[in-house]
C-alpha cells in the first residue's frame, strides 16, 4: 500500500512514521523546505518522534519527505493533516484546498482520501469532495472514497500516543467508512466508527472546546483569587482529591498550539454563520484567555515595581517559548504575545528553549542558553513553560524575582501566578 501523508509536522509525521513501521510505502509531503531537508538528513523536529526512529524509517526505503505532488502519484490513501489557522479571526482552509486541488490531479479509481485536519462540520463533504472530483473527473463514493479522522496527537503526552488513542472514522457513505476504518485498523489499537464526517469534525471540535472552556474558568479564577488573597493553586489541588464530578484544569499565561486558541473559534464561526446566532461559552472563554498574557505583563510589572525597578530597561528572561510542556510548538503560543507586551514596554527579553527550531525563533528575543548565570543577569524572570528539562532548582534559587505561570516552583522570591 502506498501512503501519501500531506504535512509532516505534529500529526502528520507520527502518522508516516507509523504507516513506515506497519508495512506501507510513504511519501511525507510538506511544503517546508527547511523541514523536509531536515527529514531527509534524518533530523526530526517533532519531540515526538526522535531521530533515529526517522533514520530507520527512512533505511527501509519506504519513507520519502518531498514537496513535489509529483511523487504521490498512484496512491492508495492519502492524509491530509495540514494547518488550518485562523486569518483576522477567520476560518483559513486554504491549505485543505491547496492539498484536495494538488491530490486531486493524482486521484485514481479505487483510492481513498482522508482529512485529519480540524475544521467545521461540513467541510469534508462540502469543500474537499468538490475539488477532488472537479479535479479528477472522478465521482465520490463511485469511483474513489472519502472521510474524515480527527487527529488526536498530543505533544509530549508520555502516555498516550498515536497507536494506543482511540481513532474516530467516519466516511462518506458505507464503503467509504469501511476503506478508512480499515486504513486506521492496521495503524492504531481501537477505532471509533461515527455516522458522517460531520459528527467526525464535531468530535474534535467538542473535545478542544471543552479543555478550552475550563482552561478559561481556572485562568478566571487564578486573577480574582490573586486579588482576594487567595493561593489558587493550593484550591486547586484540594478539589482534585475528589474522586467524582471534577477534573483538574490549571491556570497558565495563556494557550497555545494548533488546537485550544483555533478549534473552538471554527465551531463559533459556523454557528454563527449556520444559525446566526452566538456560542457564548466559545467567545467568553476567547476572551479571558486570550488576555491572560495581558495578565502576566501587569503580574510582571508589578513585581519590578515592588523592587524599584521600571519594565522599561529592564532584562526578562523567558523560560519556555514553546506553547506545551516537551514539545517545540511555538504556533499561537501566549509567548508571543508576551514578548509583544514586553518589548512595547521597552523591555529587553531573552529567552530559553531548546526545543524550538531556529527558523521559527521569535526574533525580537535573544537566544540564550537555560543556566544559573542567565536567571541571575535577568531582573525578572518568568516562568512560561516548564519542560522537562530545565533544572527548576535553578529558579527557586534566584537571585531575582521569578513569575511562576505554571504552580511549579517555591523559593523566597518566586511569586506563583
Amino acid at each position: 500500500m502506498k501512503a501519501v501523508i500531506v504535512g509532516q509536522g505534529y500529526v502528520g509525521l507520527p502518522v508516516a512514521m507509523r504507516a513506515v513501521e506497519v508495512g506501507m510505502t510513504v511519501v511525507g509531503l510538506d511544503v517546508d523546505a527547511v523541514r523536509i531537508s531536515a527529514l531527509r538528513s534524518g533530523q526530526s523536529y517533532v519531540d515526538d518522534i526522535s531521530s533515529a526512529q526517522l533514520t530507520e524509517a527512512i533505511e527501509t526505503g519506504r519513507y520519502l519527505a518531498s514537496s513535489d505532488y509529483d511523487d504521490a502519484e498512484g496512491f492508495d490513501v492519502a492524509v491530509i493533516t495540514v494547518p488550518t489557522p485562523l486569518r483576522e479571526g477567520l476560518p483559513d482552509i486554504s491549505y485543505i484546498e491547496s492539498a484536495g486541488e494538488s491530490l486531486a490531479t493524482r486521484l485514481t479509481p479505487g483510492a481513498t482520501v482522508v482529512l485529519e485536519s480540524t475544521t467545521y462540520p461540513g467541510t469534508t463533504e462540502e469543500i474537499l469532495v468538490p475539488l477532488l472530483e472537479a479535479g479528477s473527473g472522478l465521482v465520490a463514493g463511485r469511483d474513489f472514497a472519502v472521510g474524515y479522522s480527527p487527529e488526536r496527537i498530543d505533544p509530549g503526552n508520555p502516555k498516550w500516543g498515536f497507536v494506543n488513542t482511540p481513532k474516530v472514522v467516519s466516511g462518506i457513505d458505507e464503503d467509504s467508512l469501511a476503506r478508512v476504518k480499515d486504513f486506521y485498523d492496521q495503524l492504531v489499537d481501537e477505532t471509533v466508527p461515527v455516522t458522517t464526517p460531520k459528527e467526525a469534525e464535531l468530535t474534535k471540535l467538542l473535545e478542544n472546546t471543552f479543555r478550552h472552556v475550563n482552561i478559561a474558568l481556572v485562568n478566571e479564577l487564578a486573577v480574582f483569587a490573586h486579588d482576594l488573597g487567595v493561593d489558587i493553586w493550593e484550591s486547586i489541588d484540594a478539589a482534585a482529591t475528589k474522586p467524582f464530578g471534577y477534573m483538574k484544569f490549571t491556570p497558565g499565561p495563556g494557550v497555545g498550539g494548533h488546537c485550544l486558541p483555533v478549534d473552538p473559534s471554527y465551531l463559533s464561526w459556523q454557528v454563527r454563520r449556520k444559525l446566526g446566532r452566538s456560542f457564548r461559552f466559545v467567545e467568553l472563554a476567547n476572551d479571558v484567555n486570550d488576555h491572560m498574557p495581558d495578565y502576566v505583563a501587569q503580574r510582571s510589572m508589578e513585581l519590578l515595581n515592588e523592587d524599584r525597578r521600571s519594565l522599561n530597561g529592564s532584562t526578562i528572561l523567558l523560560v519556555g517559548l514553546a506553547y506545551k510542556r516537551d514539545t517545540a510548538d511555538i504556533r499561537e503560543s501566549p509567548s508571543l504575545r508576551l514578548i509583544e507586551l514586553l518589548t512595547a514596554f521597552g523591555a529587553s527579553i531573552r529567552g530559553a528553549d531548546a526545543h524550538v527550531e531556529t527558523h521559527r525563533w521569535p526574533a525580537a528575543v535573544e537566544r540564550v542558553e537555560y543556566s544559573a548565570a542567565e536567571i541571575a543577569a535577568a531582573d525578572l524572570v518568568i516562568l512560561v513553560t516548564d519542560h522537562s528539562d530545565f533544572d527548576l532548582s535553578l529558579l527557586q534559587d534566584s537571585p531575582n524575582p521569578v513569575l511562576d505561570t505554571k504552580g511549579r516552583l517555591t523559593g523566597p522570591r518566586v511569586v506563583r501566578l
